[in-house]
């Protein structure tokens, strides 16, 4: 088995580095790939983005959404996480079995001390009852991956925070997540392996997988200048780009109703594609200009912050909306709670 760690911490391109080696790499021997994210939200293939991520939350906070090419519900990473990945030609009959890929690195665990972790279900990991990875596959053309996440020391407070969005507000097709209770493997293992950095973690994990006691004994996966721009084609193509991350997610109806001083405002969207393809709105505010003006301002444009800002920019509001200030519109449109 190859083995491959990428000292990158963007996700997109860690992703993109995956789909290369899964689409180009010769696979004549399985590749072990770990990677390490900084604070981001990685959404399954066919999940609804306005469904699963408070998209004002991870704004404020620079956290990076983006959008994998496997199955699955979405996950949270920060750099107290280590990402594995198991790359190997299709032998026909390892497709949906997740106790293949997730056999050695539980085995590691249990040798760091984490004895109770167990692959829970069709593709958990959990221990003492909560989850601390989740795992999906992909295939394609007769090779495949399987990979998960492993939450060493995540700030689990950011997730209920990155990952709740407010269910009553929201009608969306998609893949739903289901959230579970989750749990850092710091705490379980022996103390010799709970003040390890991430990157300590990653590294023993790695040699305790592939039975080796220096990484230096691995047979290392070699990447030359030809590939990393391909991943960085692929970057580009996908895991960066709006249009696969936004513009991807099914059809959603989203309602934003707020009381004002001046009166209340309800927006009833729905989102396409990313983009405003309706909008009615409701209210006892004081304007006089007819509001179907208004809404006609903002079909076709991406809901996002930024894109609704600048389609507003020069346009007077006080006559539809009366004495509601222009940034508490614009606010109403993309908040969530």
């Amino acid at each position: 088995m190859k083995y491959l760690v990428t000292d990158q911490r963007d996700i997109r391109y860690n992703l993109a580095l995956e789909t290369y080696l899964l689409e180009h790499s010769d696979l004549q021997e399985p590749i072990l790939y770990f990677y390490i994210n900084s604070p981001c939200i990685i959404l399954g293939r066919n999940q609804n983005v306005y469904e699963e991520v408070n998209l004002e939350y991870v704004r404020q906070q620079q956290i990076i959404v983006t959008r994998r090419t496997s199955g699955g519900g979405a996950v949270f990473d920060d750099l107290g996480n280590v990402s594995f990945s198991f790359i190997t030609k299709d032998d026909g009959h390892s497709n949906g079995d997740f106790s293949k890929f997730t056999a050695p690195v539980i085995t590691a665990l249990h040798e760091m001390g984490a004895t109770g972790a167990k692959l829970v279900g069709r593709n958990d990991l959990q221990i003492d009852g909560k989850k601390f990875s989740g795992n999906a596959m992909r295939l394609q053309h007769g090779r495949m991956f399987s990979h998960g996440t492993l939450m060493y020391n995540v700030d689990l407070s950011v997730i209920e925070k990155a990952l709740n969005v407010p269910q009553d507000k929201i009608a969306a097709k998609g893949i739903k997540s289901v959230h579970s209770r989750v749990t850092n493997l710091k705490p379980f293992f022996t103390p010799e392996y709970q003040q390890l950095t991430i990157e300590e973690f990653r590294d023993t994990l790695a040699q305790k997988i592939l039975q080796v006691s220096d990484l230096k004994q691995a047979n290392e996966y070699l990447l030359d200048d030809t590939a990393k721009q391909a991943v960085n084609a692929i970057n580009q193509k996908f895991f960066s780009n709006w249009n696969w991350v936004y513009g991807s997610s099914p059809l959603a109806a989203i309602q934003q109703r707020q009381h004002f001083t001046q009166g209340t405002i309800d927006f009833r969207l729905q989102i396409e594609h990313g983009c405003i393809s309706y909008l009615q709105v409701y209210g006892d505010f004081l304007g006089q200009a007819d509001v179907k003006q208004f809404a006609a301002k903002l079909i076709g444009v991406r809901y996002e912050r930024q894109a609704i800002t600048q389609a507003l920019t020069n346009v007077e509001l006080q006559p539809y909306f009366g004495k509601i200030e222009h940034q508490s519109i614009i606010d109403l449109l993309v908040r969530q709670e």
